[in-house]
C-alpha cells in the first residue's frame, strides 16, 4: 500500500503549483482523499479533501477560492491545484486516504487509513 505525493517545489508568491497523489496497492475508488500540510513549527492541518466519487469536496477557509481538488480513479490519482500561492502556504504537503462513507467529509487528521510521504512547497515573497 502506497500513496506517493509529488509536484512540490519553489514558486513565487502569486504563482501556481499542481500536486499529485498516486495510490497503489489498494482500490482508491473506495477512499476519500485529503491533502494536509505542516509548516515549520506548526501542527499538521487539513487543506482540502474529496469524496471517493469526487462528488463532494471541502476546503480550509485559508485556501478557498485558490485551491481545487480533483481525482481520476481510473489513474488512481488525486490532484491538488494551488493558485495564487502565498508565503503562508509554505509547508510540507501530505496526502492521506480514509475509507469513505456517508458523512465522512471533511476528513479529520486522525483516523486516516494511509498516509503518503510529503512533498515540500515553498512560496517565496
Amino acid at each position: 500500500v502506497q500513496l506517493q505525493a509529488s509536484g512540490g517545489g519553489l514558486v513565487q508568491a502569486g504563482g501556481s503549483l499542481g500536486l499529485s497523489c498516486a495510490a497503489s496497492g489498494f482500490t482508491l475508488d473506495y477512499y476519500a482523499i485529503g491533502w494536509f500540510r505542516q509548516a515549520p513549527g506548526k501542527e499538521r492541518e487539513g487543506v482540502a479533501c474529496i469524496s471517493s466519487s469526487g462528488g463532494s469536496t471541502f476546503f480550509a477557509d485559508s485556501v478557498k477560492g485558490r485551491f481545487t481538488i480533483s481525482r481520476d480513479n481510473a489513474k488512481s490519482t488525486v490532484y491538488l491545484q494551488m493558485n495564487k500561492l502565498k508565503p503562508e502556504d509554505t509547508a510540507v504537503y501530505y496526502c492521506a486516504a480514509g475509507y469513505d462513507y456517508s458523512g465522512r467529509l471533511p476528513l479529520e487528521l486522525y483516523g486516516m487509513d494511509y498516509w503518503g510521504e510529503g512533498t515540500l512547497v515553498t512560496v517565496s515573497s
